[in-house]
């Protein structure tokens, strides 16, 4: 899983219409409801908890969080939100969550949707998808995950995926704990259905949206962008500069292909794929993808039961397919809508 690297003419062409506002006449300014600038939000398990793995578990606690206005788009309200990491690190920034909220004008109640970011850390992207699901009447909370922009201290080498496995597991699991926070903050708005939440996004947001999920019993619906499963596989058998790394150290420190999927396996989505199944999923996925091939993508369907729709992007690669995402985004605003079925 190597980085997603855009060039930013390529963010401006094809994402830039989506922050764009036509002029209009004059009309009364949308009424959003309040957003304190500080609060407080009690996180409540579910009698599913003991269903999610023992690593992803929480208890009940509550957690401060503080607020402020971005800006508005079009008739979007984009707020800053920052809330305490339920998990401390040794590196203090790394401990406080990081993200803007995309409010939609009204009373609701709107699906509300935790959006991640690749793993080059172009929110634009990420940021982009919430505006969108905002202006179709989904909020949408678009979240850093650890070690990344102001998460990640100046001049230090720590990252949330190295080559140091022991310390990407540590990050992936802060990661679910923080986007499980994530979904407490927004299931906590007034204007959302707390019963409709869900998460995406694309390559790591994507693999994470998975992973998170499993952990989160509240979140109903899930869109998996552009990523897979089998990750320790694909991982060491790729011949690439980036991922002949993990092999060469895993290696060097005695350990075989066999004890590094097993290694793995903690933060592998498929080892919770089957907690999915009766969940909504939608997966779009691209037939040429270099970084999850077919093989990869179709290990994380199966573990979900072989239940989730899945749209395939033809001719298209892992990178050439975010010309695509705008349109797509059209399809997950709609998914993110869907009525839940009754009983699921």
């Amino acid at each position: 899983m190597r980085a997603s690297v855009i060039p930013m003419t390529l963010y401006l062409l094809v994402f830039a219409t989506s922050f764009a506002v036509a002029e209009e006449p004059a009309k009364p300014a949308p009424e959003h409801l309040e957003i304190p600038a500080t609060g407080t939000v009690d996180f409540k398990i579910t009698p599913d908890e003991p269903q999610v793995a023992e690593r992803f578990q929480m208890q009940d606690h509550q957690f401060p969080y503080t607020t402020k206005l971005e800006r508005m788009s079009g008739e979007v309200r984009v707020t800053r939100v920052t809330f305490p990491s339920p998990v401390t690190t040794d590196f203090e920034e790394n401990n406080t969550v990081h993200g803007l909220y995309f409010q939609p004008p009204g009373k609701g109640p709107f699906p509300g949707v935790v959006v991640l970011h690749i793993l080059g850390g172009d929110f634009i992207l990420s940021q982009t998808i919430a505006n969108a699901l905002a202006r179709n009447g989904v909020a949408a909370l678009a979240i850093k995950m650890p070690y990344y922009a102001e998460r990640r201290r100046p001049g230090h080498p720590r990252r949330l995926l190295s080559r140091n496995l022991e310390e990407s597991i540590a990050g992936m699991t802060q990661a679910v704990l923080d986007i499980r926070q994530s979904v407490a903050w927004i299931r906590d708005r007034p204007e959302v259905d707390d019963e409709d939440l869900g998460i995406t996004g694309i390559s790591l947001g994507g693999l994470m949206s998975a992973l998170s999920a499993a952990a989160e019993p509240r979140v109903r619906k899930v869109g998996i962008q552009l990523a897979g499963g089998d990750l320790a596989q694909s991982i060491w058998d790729k011949d690439r500069k980036e991922t002949a790394g993990f092999r060469e150290d895993w290696l060097s420190k005695g350990g075989t292909r066999e004890t590094f999927i097993k290694a793995v396996a903690p933060i592998e989505p498929t080892t919770y794929g089957h907690l999915l199944k009766g969940r909504k999923v939608l997966m779009l996925a691209a037939r040429q993808d270099e970084i999850f091939p077919v093989a990869s993508t179709l290990a994380l369907w199966k573990s979900m039961g072989e239940e989730p729709e899945l749209i395939w992007l033809e001719d298209t690669g892992h990178y050439t397919a975010l010309l695509y995402i705008m349109r797509e985004t059209e399809r997950l605003s709609q998914f993110m809508k869907q009525p839940l079925t009754v009983g699921k």
